[in-house]
């Protein structure tokens, strides 16, 4: 993605989605014991039914992909045949987007700041998201 940012001159942002693994409904039942500081002492033997996923859960990460893949379609973003971490968007006026998930963190490169701002406003209404700007540092690596 880089070398696509560097190659076609594109913008390039970064923004975290923060409390990522309590946006996926759970598809199965899932319980857990009673978190210490929290039992309750007259159902000290019963268990939690959990309706959302947690950190820690296996589920958990799976599940934030399903609801951030569900939405980003909905946006007419096609995920990449090479990277199921690649979304990208090319429009009929020539301007184009990439997004790359890596967990909570999205990168998202395109040819029009209007294209990334509009992005990261409809994100924002889905997700609780942290805008970090233009990304200026990819794996200890300095973007100019």
């Amino acid at each position: 993605m880089l070398a696509l940012v560097v190659q076609y001159e594109l913008e390039l942002d970064q923004l975290d989605v923060k409390t990522v693994f309590l946006h996926g409904d759970l598809e199965e039942e899932t319980y857990m014991s009673q978190p210490m500081g929290f039992k309750n002492r007259e159902k000290e033997n019963m268990v939690y039914k959990l309706k959302k996923s947690l950190y820690g859960l296996n589920q958990s990460l799976r599940q934030w992909y399903k609801s951030f893949d569900s939405f980003i379609r909905e946006k007419r973003y096609t995920c990449s045949h090479y990277d199921p971490r690649v979304y990208y968007n090319k429009l009929l006026s020539r301007e184009y987007t990439y997004l790359l998930l890596y967990v909570e963190d999205m990168l998202i490169a395109s040819n029009s700041r209007f294209i990334i701002d509009k992005l990261k406003i409809d994100l924002s209404f889905e997700f609780e998201m942290k805008d970090l700007g233009e990304k200026k540092k990819v794996l200890g690596m300095k973007i100019e």
